[in-house]
């Protein structure tokens, strides 16, 4: 196990706290979605810094630059050959979602080069290593449908031409919890986030420190990479490398089983679940260099990894309630039969 990775992690935390208030622990899980090759949403109500909080993640890594030479089409953006299925890969960026906002708009889009016969292809905003998908909700149920895809299966088809993006790959939604012309996210889509967490309203003392910091033009100019993308890029790699129990695999099992019989959940959590909490596991033990998962990092994740992918009988009682009803009744220890 890489001794480094803990302190880079804790760097990392801190170097975005100097700027955003926010809860060190939600920060960790966000990360180690991020390295485990998940994706992460946030929803909570507006103006509560779910879209700094991104932007700080995202320019807290130094990505590596990509496609030197690149030929440049008319309008100065790089231009990639649809014979070849290349598309070249932007550090970050942020997709602004309105009602409007078409499928081709965020996935891109062929066209003909001038008068020529030749065809290119028009990357979309979804290239980049770190997405930033700003009030998803806003976005209309065909425009959601098309980040199926790309958050499956890492990839995007364009008329029949597949488009592979490389790692990392990371993408945070935010959702807006009230307003007007919102379109919920149907579960199968909310299914693909690994986790979904609330940033909530800050205390009096973090309330005073945003107005301190940010009600100054000044507020980002200071801020820093301080991660390498090859770093990140490894890390992921060794996720696999965390060790599972049995045991504790058993227990994540029983855990998510309880779903389809508990007797307040209507639509319960199907086995993709337990397959991204146990990777989400490996990857917050990473984080706390650990090279094996305590059952205690199942029973800490397992209502923010889980929530979003249940629906309550009574849309009254929130998912939260039987979900901690299951963790409070699951034995931890495996049951043995006798002699």
């Amino acid at each position: 196990m890489d001794t480094q990775i803990k302190p880079s992690i804790e760097l990392l935390i801190s170097n975005i706290r100097r700027l955003i208030s926010v809860d060190a622990k939600k920060l960790e899980y966000i990360i180690a979605a991020q390295i485990a090759g998940g994706h992460v949403i946030l929803a909570d109500s507006h103006g509560v810094g779910k879209t700094s909080l991104a932007r700080a993640l995202a320019q807290s890594f130094n990505w590596r630059k990509e496609g030197a030479g690149v030929s440049k089409d008319a309008s100065g953006g790089d231009v990639s050959r649809a014979k070849t299925g290349e598309a070249l890969m932007e550090g970050f960026s942020r997709i602004q979602c309105t009602v409007d906002l078409l499928p081709q708009d965020i996935l891109g889009y062929n066209r003909f080069l001038g008068h020529s016969e030749e065809l290119i292809f028009n990357k979309g905003p979804v290239f980049a290593h770190f997405v930033l998908c700003d009030e998803i909700n806003l976005l209309t149920p065909k425009t959601q449908g098309s980040f199926f895809q790309v958050m499956e299966e890492q990839s995007v088809t364009i008329e029949g031409k597949l488009y592979r993006l490389t790692d990392p790959f990371f993408i945070i939604a935010t959702m807006n919890l009230k307003g007007v012309h919102l379109f919920p996210l149907p579960t199968p889509q909310l299914d693909r986030f690994m986790i979904r967490l609330s940033l909530g309203y800050p205390n009096e003392e973090d309330e005073t420190g945003i107005i301190n910091r940010h009600g100054r033009i000044d507020a980002w100019d200071s801020f820093k990479s301080v991660i390498g993308s090859d770093d990140l890029i490894r890390w992921k790699k060794m996720v696999d490398e965390v060790q599972m129990h049995p045991d504790v695999t058993a227990y994540l099992v029983n855990c998510v089983r309880q779903t389809r019989i508990h007797p307040d959940i209507e639509t319960p959590a199907s086995p993709r679940a337990g397959v991204r909490i146990s990777r989400l596991a490996r990857s917050l033990a990473l984080c706390r260099g650990m090279d094996y998962v305590p059952v205690d990092i199942i029973k800490e994740i397992f209502i923010h990894a889980m929530a979003h992918r249940i629906i309550t009988r009574d849309p009254s009682i929130p998912p939260e309630a039987p979900l901690q009803s299951i963790l409070d009744s699951v034995p931890v220890e495996k049951k043995r039969e006798r002699n």
